[in-house]
């Protein structure tokens, strides 16, 4: 494809950044280099006829995070690729509610509040032996099997169960709950076309009429869980019935997903380097911070959008009213600015959390401390009971394909008993 050339004010001329590139299935797989280009050429990039904006480096985006009067998280929009190839907006009017990741001040501290304690206070250090023996009960039959598909077999399982026990829910189907978490991420994953999204759409209502007859059930008698705190939410007027159940959807798919895509990740590090393996196995206590590397390397999620509501300006870029910005923390994650040796390991980081993986400000990731627990507890697990983790050199590892999520669809492993 040819590239027009713009001047800049030393007369240099550079390549115009083409737009298809973001959804560029080999992008898609390894978006590293073009996140590198974004970052030199255009941290604040418009995608040209789109209304869509992108933000690459740490400083802009902790920025942007900070400026919720100017960066709003009460969005209209999905995005879908389009036949030439570009990011395309959809417009879904009132269907989206305030309701926690998606609520601008006042009303996110209310639902937070309501919500929050009830994550971290009370259920997460309970829930931690269970953690252990879902864990365990999946590495062992992983080790049974040879190769392992990791995602399947733990990567997938381990989270899911978590984030249903964590809730509270009643007679849950996993696959049922993994399904309707996967395809709320794929909603947002950019990569579907127009007919693909509106079908995914359509099937999104299953799920949201199997939360309605959890949540109604719970309205009768709110337990001392998370699905009990929004029902009393509800009950008390912090939300409405609508709002309650967007806020059970989103914790059912970030719980879900984000974990998944850091174990994945993780494992998948671990399998490319055994020096770090047999590192970690000697000193287990270097666990935690491993897993900050994984989440800084490879964050769960990869963007997310603010939409603008009135005109703006952002690292000298003019924004426009109407525009939708994605927040890139996989590009600002790897900042050379702000990260010394930024696409390397190093369990020696002075800061290990400063990353951008769980995002930043108001809607840092309420289950970020959960994603953690399990993360550690489940790399523990796999390296006391597998001497080697190695990639399977028959059956490639492949990554789901969206710009939201960093996940493997598939992560073939073989597993050596210690």
């Amino acid at each position: 494809m040819r590239q027009r050339q713009t001047a800049t004010l030393t007369g240099y001329m550079e390549p115009e950044i083409s737009g298809t590139l973001l959804l560029d299935p080999a992008v898609i797989d390894d978006p590293y280099p073009f996140y590198g280009q974004l970052r030199a050429q255009a941290p604040v990039w418009e995608i040209p006829g789109t209304g869509l904006y992108t933000v690459s480096t740490f400083e802009l985006l902790t920025e942007a995070a900070g400026r919720v009067e100017d960066f709003s998280s009460n969005l209209g929009v999905l995005l879908y690729r389009d036949d030439a190839g570009l990011p395309c907006r959809l417009a879904f009017g009132d269907g989206g509610a305030q309701a926690l990741a998606t609520a601008d001040p006042p009303m996110h501290a209310l639902h937070r509040s309501t919500v929050f304690p009830e994550l971290v206070a009370k259920r997460m250090d309970a829930l931690e032996p269970d953690i252990v023996d879902i864990a365990d009960g999946c590495v062992t039959r992983a080790l049974e099997s040879e190769p392992a598909e990791f995602m399947s077999m733990i990567g997938n399982v381990v989270p899911i169960t978590v984030i249903s026990h964590l809730i509270g829910f009643h007679n849950s189907d996993i696959d049922q709950l993994l399904t309707a978490a996967f395809d709320s991420t794929a909603m947002l994953g950019s990569t579907l076309s127009y007919d693909e999204l509106e079908q995914l759409i359509a099937r999104s209502f299953e799920i949201q009429t199997w939360l309605a007859d959890q949540l109604s059930t719970a309205l009768k008698a709110p337990g001392d869980d998370l699905l009990g705190a929004v029902a009393r939410g509800v009950r008390d007027g912090v939300f409405s019935d609508y709002e309650g159940l967007v806020i059970l959807h989103t914790l059912l798919s970030a719980g879900g997903e984000s974990t998944t895509s850091l174990l994945g990740n993780a494992v998948r590090l671990l399998a490319e380097h055994h020096d770090l393996q047999d590192h970690l196995r000697r000193d287990p206590e270097q666990i935690p911070k491993f897993v900050e590397e994984a989440l800084r390397l490879e964050p769960p999620f990869r963007y997310h959008m603010r939409s603008v509501p009135k005109d703006t300006t952002l690292g000298d870029v003019k924004i426009p009213a109407g525009a939708t910005v994605l927040l890139l923390w996989g590009a600002a994650n790897r900042d050379a600015a702000e990260f010394d040796r930024p696409n390397e390991v190093d369990l020696q980081r002075r800061v290990p959390k400063r990353h951008l993986a769980f995002g930043r400000g108001i809607h840092h990731c309420v289950g970020a401390p959960l994603a953690r627990i399990e993360a550690r507890i489940v790399l523990t697990v796999l390296l006391e009971r597998a001497r080697s983790i190695t990639l399977d050199p028959e059956h490639a590892p492949r990554w789901a394909n969206s710009l939201m999520v960093r996940r493997h669809e598939e992560l073939p492993v073989r597993l050596a008993l210690c």
